[in-house]
């Protein structure tokens, strides 16, 4: 029988190419989520897609799910795609199961995460990043307000960039209300191309790296097509995860940057977690192996998009503002993540599950992509290791 390895946050696109990569690597991927996933459903490289309880309506049931589905699967790795990581992670600590989980503890991940710890932790590993304040009340503010255009306002926990505010205006600052229950970062503004990677490490040793950008962005930020950037520009992002992978240990890395005029890469913030890089090893085996440490993968330099994506807001945009033939040599040179040549039943699950996601869009008020993490995302309130 061929060694499982359970992948949780079965929604996320990236979820797929991990499954076809571990199994072109002759393993059998088992999916998970507290949302029905049909993309994964529908996908011939997936063995199976099962439930558990969400970890932010229902931890405890959460942690008993996973404890259950650990004893049914028996996986030889656990891979989180999304940020159920941090709720994963907490249960792993307390219950003894963290080296199956590919995160680095919990105490790293939050370090990760959190975008004012973060870019300390790089100022001590000697790491450029912009100058950065944590800010935990109106006052706070005050010394930023007159050279607005010279900081970015984020909150501390947040994703996407929807809730970032670049040279805010004035009203837009006064609409800010960091609190110690919600802190934000003012960040000083690097003016530049923003690129990112994505790395996956062994015991603080890179087995996996890309690097890419994108202009291409749906309204929240969330990106949609995926081009791999210049080799000079990959080789000194890889020497930065390098740096950041003997802190992690074991895990999976995934950083933001802003490539200045003068070509030096600073760090912006990090998301210890899958990203859209997975998509650019081509679903080798290769990086099936070296997910589970058992070898190293490199990207395989062809550009990649979401397809539903790049029509239905893609075309729009193009037309809007004039880039139709940048559009068409997308879709003409690159591949779609959602599906491949031999597993095409995902496109279908994806509109269903979009579906799904806006439906609760639209009973809760919120955006597209705040719906697609409100039951799964983490915001710095701790844990209960009692669950």
């Amino acid at each position: 029988m061929a060694e499982r390895v359970l992948i949780t946050g079965a929604r996320a696109p990236v979820a797929l190419d991990l499954a076809r990569s571990l199994r072109a690597a002759g393993l059998e991927p088992v999916l998970a989520d507290c949302v029905p996933a049909w993309a994964a459903r529908m996908s011939n490289a997936v063995a199976t897609v099962v439930r558990y309880a969400s970890p932010v309506h229902d931890p405890a049931r959460f942690a008993a799910d996973m404890r259950a589905l650990l004893d049914r699967f028996e996986p030889v790795l656990v891979i989180p795609t999304c940020e159920e990581v941090f709720h994963l992670a907490a249960v792993a600590e307390a219950d003894g199961f963290g080296d199956r989980v590919l995160a680095p503890a919990l105490a790293a991940l939050t370090t990760l995460h959190a975008k004012g710890r973060f870019t300390a932790l790089c100022r001590r590993l000697s790491l450029p990043v912009p100058e950065t304040h944590e800010v935990s009340d109106r006052a706070d503010l005050s010394p930023f307000a007159d050279r607005r255009e010279d900081w970015v306002f984020k909150p501390v926990w947040s994703r996407f960039g929807a809730r970032s505010r670049i040279a805010p205006s004035r009203r837009d600052l006064d609409a800010i209300q960091p609190s110690p229950d919600e802190p934000w970062v003012v960040q000083r503004r690097i003016d530049g191309d923003e690129v990112s990677f994505y790395a996956v490490c062994h015991d603080g040793r890179l087995t996996a790296f890309s690097a890419y950008r994108s202009d291409w962005r749906l309204g929240g930020g969330a990106s949609y097509v995926f081009q791999p950037v210049d080799p000079d520009l990959a080789a000194r992002l890889e020497d930065m995860a390098r740096v950041l992978a003997a802190f992690a240990g074991t895990g999976q890395i995934a950083c933001d940057a802003i490539v200045d005029a003068g070509g030096q890469p600073w760090l912006i913030e990090c998301n210890p977690r899958a990203t859209s890089g997975v998509h650019l090893f081509g679903r080798s085996a290769a990086f099936g192996l070296a997910l589970l440490g058992r070898g190293e993968a490199a990207a395989d330099g062809q550009s990649r998009h979401i397809g539903s994506a790049l029509w239905l807001h893609g075309l729009p945009t193009a037309v809007g503002r004039g880039r139709l033939t940048a559009w068409s040599a997308q879709r003409r040179h690159g591949e779609d993540v959602v599906t491949s040549p031999t597993d095409r039943g995902p496109v279908v699950g994806a509109l269903v599950d979009l579906l799904g996601f806006g439906s609760r869009a639209l009973v809760t008020g919120v955006s597209l992509t705040a719906a697609t993490t409100a039951d799964i995302e983490w915001n710095g309130r701790p844990f209960d290791h009692r669950l």
